[in-house]
């Protein structure tokens, strides 16, 4: 082995990523939400760039009041409403009624320790030494919160939410109450047939008690929550008039760039080495922006024309139609890396005659059928859905009895396992816990 120290020449070939590039490729997986803020913060570091959002409309009250009619319009309506509108926190829905209590300091303290859904959401010594008082003073604390409203607020686990809520209850159920307070966990998870033996109970009784148990909430406090409902807006909108599609890019929401020109050339007549490579680098940021944005528009509707090619039968006749495909069959299309369609497509929304849809939901697993046809992993859910919803919940469908089903009415090779796979992502559970006594 030659461990001499010298000098060599040695010529290599590697990839180096351009800044334009790399750019490039960042406002590609960009979401709406996301590039906007992206471009709000470029227009704040470079001085040549100037942000126009006209899709934006502010008013002032009290130069927009209508003069001559006195009809409100609906805009000015909802402004004039919200001056009144408060929203109530789950905090000052509690402390208001704890307000003239004589541990008032104490429960004010306390309440901060109860989470958005009403829970406590921390131990009772961690409390004590919060509050700086004994755990004898915490329990009546406890105990004082448990009887406020929402009813089963301030409790410490679900079963004692739950309980909390059923003491309450005008005709009360001892049965729900002691399964709940003593034999949760058995309850929940079904095992009744044990329960039955050791309490001497039949399962009908146990069934209905498990009825009135989903009546209740277990999440009191989550009615208090005050959140702005979030709307979802479409980058791609597709349209079909019946012979023909109209793919089109939405851009409008985003804020629409300009150049500051006077304001370049003003400066570029002053003699100044320093300040002209300046404004020679922000002008270059911001032709690199420009490109980008135009390569990211581009490369969103290459991949969204190939969707809707590949997917005639879904934009014609609603989602059950639609068809196994992957990003790569796209990707070798419009002649792009794979990465980059995944880029393109991440948080992405697409309009379509039937709703709104996610662009990455079109890519769909594929599965095999008898008759040497592919179909896509969403139309097996929604057969094993549509199945499960008809069947006798006395005698539910195991899930190789759905295997045979599927497979012998619609053609379906799959596993058990892959059944169980796809009845977990619909939320539904096993055939014990769906059966009724």
């Amino acid at each position: 082995m030659n461990l001499k120290a010298g000098l060599w020449q040695q010529q290599t070939l590697k990839l180096k990523m351009t800044q334009e590039l790399s750019q490039a490729i960042t406002l590609l997986q960009y979401s709406s939400q996301e590039l906007t803020a992206f471009l709000e913060s470029k227009a704040l570091e470079n001085p040549l760039i100037q942000i126009e959002t006209s899709h934006v409309k502010t008013m002032d009250p009290r130069k927009d009041r209508p003069k001559k009619t006195r009809v409100i319009d609906k805009d000015q309506q909802n402004w004039i409403e919200q001056i009144g509108k408060t929203a109530t926190n789950l905090y000052d829905h509690l402390y208001a009624q704890v307000v003239n209590h004589s541990d008032v300091e104490l429960l004010k303290t306390f309440l901060e320790y109860i989470d958005g859904n009403g829970y406590i959401c921390v131990k009772e010594e961690s409390l004590a030494t919060e509050l700086g008082t004994s755990h004898e003073k915490v329990d009546s604390l406890v105990s004082i919160i448990q009887d406020l409203e929402p009813a089963g607020v301030g409790a410490r686990s679900l079963g004692e939410c739950l309980y909390l809520q059923l003491i309450r209850m005008p005709k009360r159920n001892p049965l729900a109450e002691k399964l709940v307070s003593n034999h949760f966990e058995e309850f929940a998870e079904k095992r009744w047939k044990t329960l039955s033996k050791q309490l001497n109970i039949s399962l009908s009784d146990i069934q209905l008690a498990f009825d009135l148990v989903q009546t209740l909430n277990p999440r009191p406090g989550a009615d208090f929550q005050d959140e702005a409902p979030s709307y979802v807006i479409p980058d791609v909108s597709v349209k079909w008039d019946g012979k023909h599609f109209e793919i089109s890019v939405f851009d409008d929401v985003l804020p629409k760039l300009t150049f500051q020109q006077e304001y370049f050339q003003q400066f570029s007549s002053v003699k100044d080495a320093n300040l002209n490579k300046y404004l020679q680098e922000k002008q270059q940021d911001y032709s690199w922006i420009v490109r980008s944005l135009e390569q990211r528009k581009e490369t969103i509707t290459k991949v969204s024309l190939a969707i809707v090619q590949r997917q005639q039968d879904f934009f014609e006749k609603g989602p059950l139609h639609i068809k196994p495909m992957t990003m790569r069959e796209i990707a070798e299309e419009i002649e792009v890396h794979e990465s980059t369609v995944s880029r393109a497509v991440r948080e992405k929304y697409m309009q379509t005659p039937f709703g709104t849809f996610e662009l990455k939901s079109f890519f769909t697993n594929m599965v095999s059928t008898t008759n040497s046809e592919a179909t896509s992993s969403n139309q097996v859910k929604d057969a094993i859905k549509k199945l499960i919803e008809g069947e006798d919940k006395a005698k539910p469908y195991s899930d190789q009895e759905i295997l045979d089903i599927l497979k012998e009415n619609d053609g379906f090779v799959i596993s058990r396992r892959t059944v169980a796979k796809y009845r977990d992502q619909l939320g539904i559970p096993s055939s014990s816990k769906r059966k009724r006594f």
